[in-house]
């Protein structure tokens, strides 16, 4: 399978997904708590249904994190870049701490803002890093299938094949 730790950026990325998980379940929950214990309410909601919608909502939005980690994990374990619906998953992850990275530097503050945007270069790196298996030629740039130069640069076509 050849060497585990050959590019760490995947691993980082899940083991920060994975931890952002578990913070923004226990987050949620401890909000929850606190509206439920205080009877808090706002604009007439029932103090109830807001607790436990903090409480699913922080599940829901933790199992997208832990969904997320999980295709950074496969993308660390085999070496391959995420494709279809992983790659989908990690790109939304990426959108999703921009907005949130933008709604902490408004709200909460510039430390908050950082980590987003750690995040952000994060996932954003991990997507960039690992090329399509087609993508990464062996030969050089301009060289045609057959190995021969003359694939043209990309703004003139290439020459037409001589016959023999």
């Amino acid at each position: 399978m050849g060497p585990v730790v050959r590019r760490p950026v995947a691993w980082i990325v899940a083991v920060v997904l994975f931890v952002e998980a578990l913070g923004v379940v226990g987050l949620n929950w401890i909000l929850g708590t606190v509206v439920d214990n205080q009877q808090m309410s706002l604009a007439g909601l029932d103090p109830d249904v807001m607790s436990t919608s903090s409480k699913v909502g922080g599940f829901v939005f933790g199992l997208y994190f832990v969904l997320c980690g999980v295709v950074a994990l496969l993308v660390a374990l085999r070496n391959r870049p995420p494709a279809g619906l992983g790659r989908v998953l990690l790109i939304s992850a990426a959108v999703v701490h921009a907005l949130l990275g933008a709604f902490a530097w408004g709200l909460m503050g510039r430390p908050e803002f950082v980590f987003m945007m750690v995040v952000l270069a994060l996932i954003v790196l991990l997507l960039m890093t690992y090329d399509r298996q087609g993508e990464s030629g062996s030969g050089p740039a301009d060289a045609a299938p057959d190995g021969t130069k003359g694939g043209g640069s990309p703004l003139t076509p290439p020459q037409a094949p001589s016959t023999p």
